[in-house]
């Protein structure tokens, strides 16, 4: 009686399955139902703010060391002041730098224009690992800041040069692409703005 039941119950399915298979295919026919899906991508608001909030996006980290000396010519000897500094100048674009209009999708594919590439903090002297590579005579603080200030300058001038900026644009470029296509988009194009 049980297995009557039960094959009782497994017709009644079946035939309710088959039912509701033929009534969609026939009103999949009659144009009034179609089951598919929209290929085309739109960047939502949500996504924009979550790139923004990405705030800095370092790209190249270039590592410098710079001796600096300095010289101040007495009656009898001159005094000298040499210094090791070490560094570390991050490269990279600053998102809420960005213009309106910074990105736009077109279908599936997008267009993202970034701000320069540039130096992402000042202060990239570590003041910590400084050493003292000689001194002879008696230094003031503020020439001692005058070293640090030639320092600086040095390393600026030997580390943003236009291959260090360009690694980092070619760098920026493939982390953002990556990004973009890992949210769905086949194509982007990234450009920076110019200096």
């Amino acid at each position: 009686m049980m297995s009557k039941i039960k094959i009782g119950i497994g017709l009644v399915i079946l035939i309710l399955i088959v039912a509701g298979f033929l009534w969609l295919r026939q009103l999949t026919k009659d144009d009034h139902l179609s089951i598919g899906f929209n290929e085309e991508i739109g960047i939502t608001p949500t996504q924009i703010q979550s790139i923004k909030a990405i705030g800095e996006w370092e790209f190249l980290s270039v590592s410098a060391e710079e001796l600096v000396d300095t010289t101040r010519k007495g009656i009898f000897t001159n005094d000298e002041l040499a210094r090791i500094y070490y560094g570390t100048l991050r490269l990279g674009v600053n998102i809420h730098q960005v213009k309106p209009g910074w990105i736009e999708a077109h279908g599936d594919s997008l267009t993202v224009r970034l701000p320069a590439v540039g130096l992402l903090d000042n202060d990239f002297i570590d003041e910590a690992r400084t050493k003292s590579f000689y001194e002879s005579g008696r230094w003031k603080a503020a020439d001692r800041e005058a070293l640090y200030k030639k320092a600086y300058r040095m390393m600026t001038l030997h580390c943003l040069t236009r291959e260090n900026l360009q690694a980092a644009e070619a760098n920026g470029r493939e982390q953002f692409e990556n990004m973009l296509k890992a949210m769905g988009y086949s194509s982007v194009t990234i450009t920076f703005e110019d200096k």
